[in-house]
């Protein structure tokens, strides 16, 4: 024993395992040899050898604080965190004052989410080692997760000062900085941690989070793949590998990765909501929803299965109005409301003055959202108005630069924390801020909670209302969101003359009717397919038995992915339509994408949740649209857009009202044909459609706002 404990004093490794395992051959029970033969087994990551001898050497000597302390070491790299526990507080049981088992321990009561208890633990260890570099990088991470940003960034700066290559410190500096959306430095420092600890599983997950933020996928995957290479069971390479897979349109993978991290941890809230993510792309919406129910039940404030759940509802045919508010109503309850407001600055109450209007967005790009917001931007009136844009999304494109070209300032708001966008906001004296994102990908409700201006007002992207005590106004229009359900919101409702509006597509040239060359009628959905319920696919299968011949053009990037391609031409065939008169059409460029409605006699609107900028595309190139009116704002934006333009005929009530006004129209080639022609002409005479018109529209009720602010405010001075 004495010639193994030598030879591994001077890095002897491979010796050292050859004179344990010669010691146990002669003395099977020898404790000592089975406690360094398990330890090397550790260090060498085989984790379930080391796992079987510790455990032979906590049954040799159950008294050993040591072996209980490694052990617990072995259970918490294999994420048995329960077991960890309990082997760690053996272990302090034996040996109250050890650091080294201390702050092992508070990692373990980390991640079995007792955040506080692990802060304590940690601080034990250093109130006994002062220069214990790991306890304060382990205090930091505690901090880190539950939100004390500086204090973890001070803890990792300590561990530093003490150790200053310490790549774990370094890692959190990095961690902390992409908390706080600071990428750049986020990259550098786990760059720099990588280069002392090179493929560290833990971070390199981390690494692969940034460039998931960032949306550099192939980066991300390549981080995530090498973590799994070395430790196949880590729960967040996992989770956001499968997350990788979503984005890439990889669904049967995802769904594959999802299965392994639930079988390591069944109670996974973030392998729930990306299996809830899964079946939504497949258009089962109800089982997303019993998976997001699944994780909110474990976490009740788990922020990404709230904001999914609230994007998912709007897909559920039975979710009205009642449903969808109490969905967003429970987003403030368990976040928002617990967000410290700001205190605002006084400022000119001039009710005619120019008023400094801020658009917080992810969406200054090529987004659906995009195509409703740069209209009015581009017409606004600036000497009325002072246009700023905090513009929240880390990669620019071509239409970036158009937004750019409308505002008065322009400031990149992608790598500013909550707070400092707060600070910003403030600091720029914005009277009216506007979001338009909405709970979806790159929203910043969170700083909307803080309400950093003295009126706040979402529309444009997802203006189905936010929940939001702080939100002042939702920009709408009288179908979508009707005097009946207005109760039920937080915000009040400013009525347009539509929901949404787009500019004129005029680089599609006209095209003829397709049924007069084909001898049969085409429909088309240009929507996301997972809009596709199966009500909407009985209808329109109902349909197409009736109008003999036709056929089906399904178009949507997510058809590239060919698990969801066969399974929505399943869905068709199940309801007596021939595989052959289902079309599926995957991602094309916009221009393709817009010449493609000259295949298209009806476009078929999508229900319960409706087309937004689909539909308009479809008005302008002349196809007309059927719509229906649902119990819900999300099922009523086709209806609201159709009838803006002058289409009330082509609304419905009902399914069966939907599925005759289809019918009925397939079977009058020669008013389509007359309707493919003057559509576009009868858009830019409604004042929907007419961009100038509706900026206006947009404008006085910010000027109302305004005014509305002004009064009030000055109301409360006179009291006071």
């Amino acid at each position: 024993m004495s010639f193994a404990i030598e030879a591994l004093g001077q890095g002897r490794f491979d010796e050292v395992e050859i004179l344990c395992r010669e010691i146990l051959k002669e003395v099977p029970d020898h404790f000592h040899a089975t406690h360094l033969l398990g330890l090397r087994a550790f260090d060498g990551r085989r984790l379930d050898d080391a796992e079987f001898l510790l455990e032979r050497a906590v049954a040799l000597d159950p008294r050993s604080p040591d072996a209980h302390s490694n052990l617990g070491a072995v259970y918490f790299d294999l994420q048995k965190f329960k077991d960890a526990r309990a082997c760690q507080e053996k272990a302090i049981a034996l040996k109250p004052n050890c650091p080294i088992t201390l702050t092992n321990l508070g990692n373990t009561m980390l991640h079995l989410g007792l955040a506080k208890e692990a802060i304590g633990l940690h601080e034990r260890a250093i109130r006994l080692k002062p220069d214990f570099a790991d306890a304060f990088c382990n205090r930091g991470m505690a901090q880190l997760m539950i939100g004390e940003f500086e204090r973890a960034g001070e803890n990792f700066d300590r561990a530093l000062s003490l150790q200053p290559s310490h790549a774990e410190a370094i890692a959190g500096k990095g961690m902390v900085s992409l908390e706080l959306r600071h990428f750049e430095a986020a990259e550098a420092a786990l760059d720099t941690a990588l280069a002392l600890k090179p493929g560290s599983p833990r971070i390199l997950v981390q690494r692969g989070r940034l460039y998931l933020t960032l949306s550099r996928l192939q980066q991300a995957a390549a981080d995530f793949d090498a973590a799994l290479a070395q430790s196949p069971r880590n729960e967040l390479a996992l989770c956001w590998r499968a997350q990788v897979d979503i984005m890439v349109r990889n669904t049967a993978g995802a769904m594959a990765g999802v299965k392994t991290l639930l079988e390591v941890n069944p109670q996974s809230e973030a392998g729930m909501a990306l299996l809830a993510s899964c079946y939504a792309n497949q258009g089962d919406i109800a089982t997303a929803l019993k998976h997001l129910d699944a994780a909110l039940a474990i976490a009740p404030d788990f922020p990404e299965a709230i904001g999914y759940k609230i994007f998912v509802l709007d897909y559920l045919p039975e979710a009205d109005f009642v449903v969808q508010q109490a969905a967003r109503k429970y987003w403030w309850d368990q976040i928002g409301a617990k967000l410290p407001q700001r205190a605002l600055s006084p400022r000119k109450l001039d009710p005619d003055r120019q008023i400094v209007i801020g658009y917080v967005a992810s969406e200054f790009r090529q987004h659906s959202a995009a195509y409703s917001l740069l209209p009015v931007m581009r017409h606004h009136d600036h000497a009325k108005f002072k246009i700023v844009c905090y513009s929240c999304w880390p990669l620019q494109d071509g239409m970036t630069e158009n937004f750019k070209a409308c505002a008065d300032v322009w400031v990149e708001a992608a790598q500013f924390s909550d707070d400092e966008l707060a600070d910003r906001i403030q600091a720029d004296g914005i009277d009216i801020l506007i979001d338009v994102s909405g709970h979806t990908t790159g929203s910043r409700l969170h700083v909307f909670a803080r309400k950093p201006a003295p009126i706040q007002v979402t529309g444009f992207g997802h203006a189905t209302g936010t929940g939001l005590q702080t939100m002042d106004y939702v920009l709408a229009d009288p179908i979508f969101i009707p005097q009946s359900a207005r109760h039920l919101l937080a915000e009040k409702v400013y009525d347009l003359p539509s929901l949404i509006t787009i500019d004129p597509i005029l680089d599609v040239p006209p095209s003829e009717l397709p049924m007069l060359r084909n001898g049969y009628v085409t429909f088309g959905v240009f929507n996301r397919i997972f809009k596709i319920s199966d009500e909407a696919m009985r209808v329109w299968s109902k349909v197409m038995r009736e109008v003999t011949g036709s056929k089906i053009i399904i178009k949507n990037g997510l058809l590239d992915d060919p698990m969801l391609r066969d399974r929505l031409v399943a869905r068709f065939v199940a309801q007596g339509i021939a595989e052959e008169n289902v079309i599926c059409m995957g991602t094309t460029p916009r221009t393709d994408h817009l010449r493609a409605f000259a295949n298209v006699d009806i476009s078929l609107d999508t229900f319960p949740q409706n087309g937004g900028i689909s539909t308009w595309e479809s008005l302008y190139a002349g196809v007309p649209v059927v719509a229906k009116l649902g119990n819900g704002s999300s099922s009523r934006a086709g209806g609201s857009i159709v009838a803006a333009v002058g289409l009330g005929d082509w609304v419905a009530d009902d399914d069966e009202g939907y599925a005759a006004i289809a019918c009925k129209y397939a079977a009058q080639p020669a008013h389509l044909a007359k309707l493919r022609a003057d559509l576009p002409a009868q858009i830019t005479n409604s004042p929907a459609g007419n961009i100038e018109i509706y900026t206006r529209e947009v404008e006085a009720g910010y000027r109302q706002f305004w005014r509305d602010y002004c009064a009030a405010a000055s109301e409360t001075c006179d009291v006071a």
